[in-house]
């Protein structure tokens, strides 16, 4: 049932020079982000620490880090702005859990299948908390403002996307508008604060939050792609999980524009009536690969990962700002 994703980007494309530069300043940050998950109720640190020692890449912490050093940021604060971005992410994560109903997160069992739904809200709204404590002790407002207005699109976008959820008339443009919102908006954010602690021109700032934007959209794009052709040890959930929640993804649009009435009949049943069991899903999976869906989505995230290399255009060569390019060519090669 697998398809193989056509990716030409190199295989060896990884983030390990970009975690080797910044590994001083995220030794901090994990130091933090360990010390401001502490709390006399101890159900708190117990399951926020359930996700956020579960081996995610910490890929938007470390946006922050890379920019603040290609942007020649000598000071301190990018740790709590770091520390504060995954606080975000992770409150995020486990909100969505919850909102999707989700049994596995990087391959381990969901915050909410061990302790409920409820504790995994109260949870994720500490995290938000301890994350604006963080900000207002850097105490810029512009960094507030950049994280709290983030803060609040991503909520926007979820949204978007809960209303959008089994409507299988969901446009491309409409699909993007989600995605802008709930997944690139906070790696903008991210790559945003390097430029404004430098205290770097405005078209810095544009081009940082460019570079992040367009990296997160081609992010979910590949993500989307592996639900339906990779395999759950790379994708730490079960492939197919957004069909089975009935989530309206890029491959799920073209694959229903593209199709016959019969086709598009086998959608609604699938996604809107909730029968979206494992030959629904064999079937779905034949025909994106018959209307090249998959394929397709691919190619979206390619042409947003080079917006997001080009943005990094208006900084001189570094060894920084290659690791930044190299980013987008592993996020891209997931894809292999």
């Amino acid at each position: 049932m697998a398809v193989v994703l056509p990716f030409e980007s190199a295989p060896e494309a990884s983030i390990e020079s970009l975690v080797r530069l910044v590994q001083p300043d995220m030794e901090r940050v994990n130091a933090t982000i360990l010390s401001r998950t502490g709390s006399d109720v101890t159900k708190i640190p117990e399951v926020a620490n359930h996700l956020i020692s579960s081996g995610g890449k910490r890929l938007r912490p470390m946006l922050v880090l890379a920019t603040a050093q290609m942007c020649g940021y000598q000071g301190d604060a990018q740790t709590k702005i770091a520390a504060a971005v995954e606080f975000l992410h992770t409150a995020t994560l486990l909100h969505d859990d919850v909102v999707d109903e989700s049994e596995l997160r990087r391959g381990k069992a969901t915050a909410r299948m061990l302790w409920g739904n409820e504790m995994s809200v109260l949870v994720g709204d500490f995290l938000l908390g301890q994350s604006m404590r963080m900000m207002v002790e850097v105490g810029s407002l512009r960094c507030m403002e950049i994280l709290s207005t983030a803060a609040a699109v991503i909520a926007e976008g979820e949204v978007m996307q809960l209303a959008a959820a089994k409507n299988t008339e969901t446009t491309e443009d409409a699909y993007l508008a989600v995605i802008r919102s709930k997944t690139a908006e906070l790696f903008a954010a991210a790559a945003e604060f390097g430029p404004v602690l430098a205290g770097r021109p405005k078209a810095e700032e544009a081009a940082c939050r460019s570079y992040g934007t367009n990296l997160g959209i081609a992010f979910q794009l590949v993500d989307d792609a592996l639900d339906y052709g990779g395999r759950a040890a790379e994708l730490g959930k079960n492939v197919g999980d957004d069909f089975r929640e009935g989530k309206i993804t890029l491959p799920v649009v073209l694959a229903f524009r593209r199709g016959n009435d019969a086709e598009r009949a086998f959608w609604r049943k699938a996604l809107e009536q909730g029968e979206a069991d494992d030959a629904a899903l064999e079937t779905a999976v034949g025909l994106m690969h018959k209307h090249r869906a998959i394929e397709d989505t691919c190619e979206r995230a390619k042409h947003y990962g080079a917006i997001a290399t080009d943005a990094l255009g208006l900084f001189p060569a570094s060894p920084v700002k290659r690791a930044l390019a190299d980013a987008v060519a592993f996020a891209i090669s997931r894809a292999h």
